[in-house]
């Protein structure tokens, strides 16, 4: 993989990657984390870059290193939460699945008024559109709606990095989230992307993420295709 030497400096370009690997379980919780070798030869650079990046993950708590021993991931997930629980994507690696995303669009959104993204945001937001991929199937479709303050975010780092962690980036601490759910006709758009039919019923999920201050900062919309497998929690 190439890096951009005008994005910033190459060991934390290295590390977003690595993190948001880890994060959306291409590297499994409690597995073997890459060998500097095996890094420094995927993205072309020195030992000494790619230790750099690993040290930055040892300090964010997503990785062990001891002596003597392969390094280990032991957390992957992106924000603490209130409630001990295993995130969806990590239930679905424990099980064998492949989980992949594809960044489809950002820009900057015009609202139309009387809209809801209009109530929350204002006349402009961010607009973000991904879809997710299970085991090569495509499985859930996401719109991400975030306030036009941060439209310099670097929207261009979403096919390599986390939009949680760009935001985190911003010094923004997302410190509450809400989760709507209901059962909806596919949108013609959305049913194009999933593979399925306009009358397909999906699994239709709401969230909204505050910042510690009560404020409003990400809003999306995501559709689960469930017949290819159902949304779970596991709480613990």
């Amino acid at each position: 993989m190439k890096l951009n030497q005008e994005k910033g400096a190459l060991y934390l370009q290295i590390k977003n990657i690595m993190k948001d690997r880890i994060l959306h379980g291409v590297y499994p919780l409690h597995s073997n984390f890459p060998s500097e070798p095996e890094l420094a030869e995927e993205f072309k650079v020195s030992r000494i870059t790619v230790r750099n990046a690993v040290k930055e993950l040892v300090q964010e708590g997503f990785l062990e290193t001891k002596s003597g021993k392969r390094t280990k991931i032991i957390r992957n997930d992106a924000i603490a939460g209130r409630i001990k629980g295993k995130r969806f994507t990590e239930l679905l690696e424990e099980k064998g699945h492949k989980l992949e995303k594809e960044w489809l669009s950002a820009s900057i959104e015009h609202n139309a008024q009387q809209s809801e993204v209009y109530e929350l945001f204002g006349e402009q937001s961010v607009r973000i559109e991904r879809i997710y991929y299970l085991d090569e199937a495509p499985y859930t479709h996401f719109t991400h709606y975030l306030s036009a303050d941060l439209s310099s975010i670097g929207l261009e780092q979403l096919n390599s990095q986390s939009l949680y962690e760009l935001i985190k980036e911003q010094n923004i601490m997302l410190m509450k989230f809400q989760d709507q759910f209901a059962v909806e006709a596919a949108p013609a758009e959305v049913a194009a992307y999933l593979q399925v039919s306009e009358q397909t019923m999906l699994l239709k999920r709401l969230r909204f993420s505050y910042d510690e201050n009560g404020e409003l900062i990400e809003y999306s919309v995501a559709y689960y295709n469930t017949v290819i497998m159902p949304y779970h929690i596991d709480y613990i």
